[in-house]
């Protein structure tokens, strides 16, 4: 079969919301084989794109996997990734090509990937908009220092979307109360309740009904992979997240303090005790430079592919 080249779509820029949909609907167009739904909506009425990937139709699905990012506001460089890997991965499926040396036509037999670029919608515009971008919030938003540039993490209504999981939630009290952030803010405020959000609702919904054999979460930034969380962590993960360390010199490890609870995979682990892995991306201060990347990428394209793959 003859591969026409073209352009790619993913590209170094601004990943704000309308970029984020753009970009779904014109994979779409161009892969046959994967498939644009909503997730769900934001607390500002956002709907929540995903991109469904089935390369192959004539065979049964025996494995699904999310792959899920910008759960934090600063943080929507990782949109970015999340989009870029699934053009790669699509055109290497639609070219019967190889990537990173992996067949991804044959790697991706019986399997189905769910990417999920931005789960928190608003709070990514707030990042880059200001305090506007906060509809009916405006006001709490700007008061809470969402004009503040590199600050604002939370939703519209100052709830940290990855303390919201219901995973050491009283551990996670004791910690607010100890560190101030037991109120709604630019940061690491719980929620009233576990799942308060629907941008929560949707991801813990689509788990619920996809029964996924593990899940990734990207953040950024340090360079590293947490991959356990208490005692219903599987065995297997420990040896995943080491060859997802040795593939893009990352070092695995454990987060502390307020990060210790409450985050997606945590939840997830904790709920169907599967593997879930938290990857940080890159080094620096977020937002990290949009500059920068390209060469983020480069460094973890190999382990975010095996993410999906292992």
């Amino acid at each position: 079969m003859d591969i026409v080249w073209q352009e790619p779509l993913v590209r170094a820029q601004r990943a704000d919301y309308g970029v984020v949909r753009g970009l779904c609907t014109a994979l779409c167009a161009r892969y046959p084989f994967l498939r644009g739904a909503i997730a769900g909506h934001s607390l500002l009425g956002r709907e929540l794109p995903i991109l469904v990937l089935t390369p192959s139709s004539d065979e049964p699905i025996g494995e699904r996997v999310l792959v899920a990012a910008a759960f934090h506001a600063q943080e929507w460089l990782t949109a970015l990734c999340v989009l870029r890997l699934c053009e790669e991965v699509c055109r290497a499926a639609r070219g019967g090509l190889s990537l990173c040396g992996i067949p991804i036509g044959r790697a991706l037999r019986g399997r189905q990937i769910l990417f999920f670029p931005m789960v928190n919608p608003d709070g990514v515009e707030i990042a880059l908009h200001g305090s506007a971008a906060a509809g009916e919030y405006a006001d709490f938003v700007r008061s809470h220092g969402g004009d503040t540039h590199g600050l604002w993490q939370a939703n519209a209504r100052g709830v940290d979307i990855n303390h919201n999981f219901n995973a050491g939630w009283q551990e996670m009290q004791a910690l607010a109360e100890k560190s101030g952030k037991d109120r709604a803010g630019a940061r690491q405020y719980r929620g009233d309740s576990p799942e308060s959000e629907p941008e929560t609702r949707a991801v813990t919904d689509l788990c619920r009904l996809y029964g996924f054999r593990h899940v990734v979460a990207l953040h950024s930034q340090g360079e590293e992979i947490y991959w356990q969380y208490g005692e219903h962590t599987p065995p297997q993960s420990r040896m995943i997240a080491q060859v997802l360390g040795a593939a893009s010199g990352y070092t695995v490890t454990d987060p502390t303090g307020m990060a210790s609870h409450g985050g997606f995979k945590d939840w997830f682990i904790s709920c169907f005790h599967r593997p879930g892995f938290t990857i940080e991306l890159g080094h620096g201060v977020n937002p990290l430079p949009i500059e920068e990347f390209d060469s983020i990428y480069k460094k973890v394209r190999e382990m975010l592919l095996l993410s999906l793959l292992l």
